[in-house]
């Protein structure tokens, strides 16, 4: 699970192709303005943009260029709050390499899901690292809970099972869990457009980590 595998260009490419063929149901599902799939497309089209523009940059450059750029050319609300997630997951990316357990944390800090304090311990478990592992055919991931207090892995856990006694697949499960605990399920159509960026954002990370 290296970084020679995983790169943040194929991952935002994929959820710009993704949201563009969702565009139209996204619009529908926005019964205020009836355009959140046209802002969906064009805040991941800025964030591709940015990644590519600076590709041989490190993760955490490419996600702050991509917050910057993202403040300056999407003014939609939900604009706004990738930008911001963007600016607090560059930040969980300093020093670190793409790995199953860094993208699952930034995956949680572009989604605007609760951080924990710097200086708090990392909750023991690696719970959601676990989960990825199982959908990868892997193991547990290290890392995989920075950023995230043992209330959220708890609440992350009990959403997972919960979804997982409904009958949902692991993938569906673990999409749930990360976008339920996060700012973007405060309205339908963006809990929607956020569980459509995170389940392809998972399968395309599990597909590189398969390969």
């Amino acid at each position: 699970m290296t970084s020679n595998q995983i790169d943040l260009l194929s991952l935002f490419n994929q959820v710009t192709k993704t949201v563009k063929e969702n565009k139209t149901s996204l619009n529908e599902s926005d019964t205020y303005n009836h355009d959140h799939g046209d802002h969906m497309v064009e805040i991941f089209e800025v964030i591709t943009k940015a990644v590519k523009e600076k590709k041989n940059a490190d993760p955490a450059d490419q996600l702050e260029y991509a917050a910057s750029l993202l403040r300056e050319q999407a003014q939609s609300g939900s604009g706004k709050l990738y930008a911001q997630g963007l600016n607090e997951a560059a930040k969980t990316m300093v020093g670190k390499d793409l790995n199953a357990g860094s993208i699952m944390s930034m995956v949680q800090s572009i989604l605007g899901a609760g951080q924990a304090p710097a200086s708090q311990p990392t909750a023991s478990g690696d719970l959601l690292g676990s989960l990825l592992g199982s959908l990868t055919g892997g193991g547990s991931t290290s890392e995989q809970s920075d950023g995230m207090d043992l209330g959220d892995l708890l609440g992350a856990g009990m959403s997972f099972l919960s979804a997982k006694q409904g009958g949902k697949s692991n993938l569906e499960a673990l999409t749930g869990a990360l976008v339920s605990g996060s700012q973007m399920a405060s309205s339908p159509y963006r809990e929607q457009s956020s569980q459509l960026v995170t389940s392809t954002l998972l399968k395309s990370l599990t597909s590189m980590l398969s390969q």
